[in-house]
């Protein structure tokens, strides 16, 4: 859906327990297929094994950890790369889009439909108690699904090429989130998760 008809600022997008806002085109220093493909060929990607629920998965995408400090999540430590000189003017943007510091970035390659991110909040206590998270996502627009820990309570976003979605407040303490696979896509997407880690 299209969020907002201007698309270049960030506006608040409603939502209950949690802070939400979305930018529909966020400004990059070139065009977003060619920091698809910088990012797609220069990045040091890992296809890791999580532990959920006492159980050992392979991730159903690629990922990257690049920044200041490790992080650790489903029992798995990333220690960190430095930032390219890319993803440092990226963080640079983003710093000056949302007004908040950010020292890492994960990065999660979607190489198609097939590949996923499973309902999860972003709680870990290295995050602080409530994480400021700026998510831009660039290539094929994936749904992006919202579901409230206690009330019943889902909300559905698409996050389309160029497109930077902010979590705040009490969002990652009262919602889940995830991306399911799709049929229907069959392009690649990359999402950068900038976040501080303390």
């Amino acid at each position: 859906m299209d969020l907002f008809s201007d698309g270049a600022s960030l506006l608040p997008i409603p939502i209950e327990d949690g802070v939400l806002a979305y930018m529909a085109r966020f400004p990059l220093p070139c065009s977003s297929a060619e920091v698809l493909a910088q990012l797609i060929r220069d990045t040091h990607w890992r296809a890791d094994t999580i532990v959920v629920y006492g159980k050992r998965y392979l991730q159903p995408r690629l990922t990257a950890w690049y920044g200041e400090a490790a992080y650790t999540y489903s029992g798995l430590t990333l220690q960190p790369a430095p930032m390219s000189p890319l993803l440092a003017q990226l963080r640079t943007t983003v710093e000056d889009v949302t007004g908040h510091r950010y020292n890492s970035v994960l990065l999660n390659y979607y190489r198609d439909g097939k590949d996923s991110m499973g309902m999860h909040s972003d709680d870990e206590p290295e995050l602080g108690l409530r994480p400021v998270i700026a998510s831009l996502s660039l290539g094929a627009a994936r749904t992006f699904i919202l579901r409230h820990k206690t009330i019943k309570r889902t909300v559905k976003l698409d996050l389309t090429d160029g497109g930077l979605l902010l979590m705040a407040g009490d969002l990652q303490k009262n919602w889940l989130h995830g991306i399911n696979k799709s049929v229907r896509v069959t392009g690649p997407r990359i999402n950068l998760t900038f976040r501080y880690v303390g």
